[in-house]
């Protein structure tokens, strides 16, 4: 009995030892299984910290290497980080450039308006196609108006001076002249609204296309060929505009052994009798006509009227198709030729194509085709300066001094925009001979380029109205 008790006790015991280390197992295995819980939680959060810590160094680089993006292009006056207003692209900075122009009692505002709105739509085309180094261009925030008026010009260019990195117009001659000295003093590359033979001799000004004076001796060479030209005179505005079209026709009349009759006459329709009393008695062969196109309208119709039967000539902006809508349209058709710096309106090359495409539906008039020629040089400036790294005024003057041709599309001979060279490497020697006509849009039928061995072979040692004086 004792030994059955016994062995019974100790099965009791034995039993309590396997409960209590099952029990101690159950403990052992569940306490592992919430570390284990921890655990994975514990890397799961590790894991979630390191992906946030990943997705902030992405971040961090990618806002580092937007900056760098932002960097590597310098910039100062006239251009900033932030959008043009109404910007086409949204993530560009803003490039703005000047415009000065006769947009309202001056004698050139039928063409001035032309000329702006055509820049407008240049400068548009170019944003829509990406800008320039990734900044968009603005023409419109800094518009303003000269009236024709050197006074006014110089104030309106005080005002936004210290707002815009170039100008994109300046409109006339001696209004541009009236703020040369600090265009040059400051760096402030400006593409002109005027043809002067003194543009060639200025590091700032992008000129494009013939001068005046090359204009008038082309033209004239070009109606020698009609027939003979024994006698020129020239009636044109006094100052820089005037006179280097009356240079023209004084070197050619030298040259080819012709007299030369000077006749200046001032801006107003009231102010021209005296000119066209000189025009009908004067016996000239060709007059050459430098004025605005309301006072070459007056000359020419009064003159006709008057008995005058020889052929006028004018220089580019002497000529506006209003005139064909004017008392003296008969004798604008019969006896004027105009010389011009490009192809009229309704030409067709890839240039004057862009052009037309972009204005949409207006009337055809060559303010336009000059104010879209005109923009070429500042974009081929702008695209230079924006690959140098360098924005800035100074990087500007450095971009132009790198330039030797222009990619007008088609719009003027190639070979065009030596902005690099001395003023004779410069100088376009083709001029556009247009006839009078109420057929095509501009009122101009073309004749095409035309070099005459006067302007070949003329060396531009100065302004053209310098020479020989």
């Amino acid at each position: 009995m004792f030994a059955v008790l016994a062995l019974l006790a100790v099965g009791c015991r034995g039993d309590e030892a396997a409960d209590d280390a099952q029990d101690a197992v159950d403990d052992a295995v569940s306490d592992a299984e919430d570390t284990a819980e921890e655990a994975e939680e514990t890397v799961d959060d590790a894991a979630d910290e390191a992906e946030e810590t990943a997705d902030d160094a992405m971040e961090e680089d990618a806002t580092e290497d937007d900056a760098a993006a932002a960097g590597d292009v310098a910039f100062d006056v006239g251009v900033t980080e932030e959008a043009c207003p109404d910007a086409v692209n949204a993530d560009n900075g803003c490039i703005y450039l000047g415009t000065i122009s006769d947009l309202t009692v001056g004698p050139f505002a039928a063409l001035a308006v032309p000329i702006t709105d055509a820049q407008t739509a240049f400068w548009q085309r170019v944003n829509e196609n990406g800008g320039v180094g990734g900044f968009d261009v603005n023409t419109s925030e800094f518009t303003r108006d000269n009236q024709y008026s050197p006074e006014v010009h110089s104030q309106q260019y005080e005002e936004i001076k210290n707002e815009v990195l170039a100008l994109a117009q300046s409109l006339g001659s001696p209004t541009t002249f009236a703020i040369l000295d600090d265009l040059e003093a400051n760096n402030v590359i400006t593409a002109p609204a005027s043809w002067t033979s003194a543009w060639l001799f200025s590091d700032v000004i992008v000129e494009s296309g013939n001068t005046y004076c090359v204009e008038s001796q082309n033209g004239l060479d070009y109606l020698t060929e009609q027939a003979e030209v024994g006698t020129v005179m020239a009636v044109h505005y006094p100052g820089d505009y005037g006179d280097d079209g009356a240079a023209g026709a004084r070197v050619w009349a030298e040259v080819n052994g012709a007299e030369f009759v000077d006749v200046p006459t001032t801006p107003g329709q009231d102010n021209q009798g005296e000119a066209v009393n000189q025009v009908v008695s004067g016996g000239a062969d060709v007059v050459v006509i430098t004025t605005g196109p309301s006072d070459a309208g007056t000359i020419v119709g009064q003159a006709a009227a008057g008995g005058f039967q020889g052929r006028f000539l004018f220089n580019s902006p002497s000529f506006n198709p209003g005139l064909l809508q004017s008392p003296a349209a008969p004798a604008v058709i019969a006896q004027v030729t105009v010389a011009g710096p490009w192809e009229p309106f309704q030409t067709d090359t890839p240039g004057h194509q862009a052009m037309r495409e972009a204005l949409g539906d207006v009337t055809g008039n060559d303010g336009y085709t000059s104010g879209w020629a005109w923009s070429y040089p500042l974009l081929a400036v702008l695209e230079q300066a924006a690959a140098n790294g360098d924005l800035t005024r100074e990087g500007m003057a450095t971009a132009l001094s790198e330039i030797t041709e222009v990619d007008y599309e088609g719009m003027v001979p190639a070979g065009a925009g030596n902005l690099s060279g001395d003023a004779n490497a410069a100088a376009v020697r083709a001029t556009s001979i247009g006839t009078p006509s109420d057929a095509v849009p501009s009122g101009l039928e073309s004749q095409g380029f035309y070099e005459g061995e006067t302007a070949a072979a003329f060396e531009f040692s100065a302004p053209c109205y310098e020479s020989g004086e």
